[in-house]
């Protein structure tokens, strides 16, 4: 078995064909497909079914995407362990966050991996909430992830670290006066209306429990694109619940910024799976740890471990 074919074989499996695969691979199609068949023929099972133009992975193929991820990126940590050596950390990182996170802390941990470490290159996914952060962590997709969460994010394998608390600000429209010293109480939202982003996500969960206690609080407009939300508000469709990691940028914008008395907080979340990582994965984990003081929590950790800031 080679890494070529476990490449080839995730290329398809996540591109949903063979065609698409040599295309994002840019080899041609008859030796992906030599490969694959030599790969089927090694371990005993078929890998997709195939009918017609259509490709779909079998049952056997299924359980073994997740497996050849992570033994990909099992191979990457041990050729990054080899370049250590020499010159330093080198290669891509994969993250997965949140839009908020993708913000704030993301980009200033970018901002000085390219100062500390510049052969190392940071790719960023987009993910709508927290769980499909560790989703994408634990099926190997990412080596780390960066999310807001109430709760501490678990999963076989995953450890948690405390970044920080995240303070959620409402953001409204220009010129809309509201509270005294740029802080205003839930009861001073009712007969407002809304842009907020779709369910699942930790700030619409903040909103509907407002709605439930507030009245006349309504939804005037849902965005599955959180991207969409600051233009929105600036054209004056509805007020929005965002991130701290915002304020520059709508105060910059021209949108009113309030903190919330008192305030709002959500816990803002490092993840990753347990075991070698690259050379590259952990000099993101420690720029991104350097100067918290919390410790990661993950299965098979100390029984007080889930009781740590």
């Amino acid at each position: 078995m080679e890494r070529r074919q476990l490449e080839y074989f995730v290329a398809i499996a996540e591109h949903g064909g063979f065609t698409n695969a040599a295309r994002a691979l840019r080899v041609a199609q008859p030796s992906l497909s030599r490969a694959i068949s030599k790969l089927e023929e090694e371990l005993g099972v078929e890998l997709f079914h195939r009918a017609g133009r259509n490709t779909v992975l079998s049952n056997a193929g299924e359980l073994l995407t997740e497996r050849a991820r992570l033994v990909l990126r099992d191979l990457d940590a041990l050729r990054a362990a080899a370049r250590m050596a020499g010159d330093g950390p080198a290669g891509r990182v994969d993250v997965a966050a949140t839009s908020s996170s993708a913000l704030e802390p993301v980009i200033s941990i970018v901002a000085k991996m390219r100062t500390r470490y510049p052969g190392v290159l940071v790719s960023t996914s987009a993910a709508l909430s927290a769980a499909e952060v560790v989703a994408m962590v634990l099926q190997g997709r990412c080596e780390a992830g960066v999310c807001g969460s109430a709760e501490r994010p678990v999963g076989p394998g995953l450890i948690a670290h405390h970044l920080r608390d995240e303070e959620l600000l409402l953001v409204a429209p220009p010129g809309t006066v509201l509270g005294t010293g740029g802080a205003v109480s839930p009861a001073e939202l009712s007969g407002m209306q809304f842009v907020v982003p779709a369910p699942a996500t930790a700030v619409r969960g903040f909103f509907d429990r407002l709605a439930a206690t507030v009245p006349d609080v309504s939804i005037a407009a849902e965005v599955g694109d959180r991207s969409v939300l600051l233009p929105m508000v600036l054209r004056g469709i509805g007020a929005s619940l965002m991130p701290d990691g915002w304020a520059d940028l709508a105060r910059r914008a021209g949108a009113e910024v309030f903190r919330f008395a008192p305030p709002e907080l959500l816990p803002q979340w490092l993840v990753h799976r347990s075991g070698a990582v690259t050379a590259a994965t952990q000099a993101f984990l420690d720029i991104t740890l350097a100067g918290t003081t919390n410790n990661g929590c993950g299965q098979g950790q100390p029984a007080n471990c889930e009781s740590q800031p």
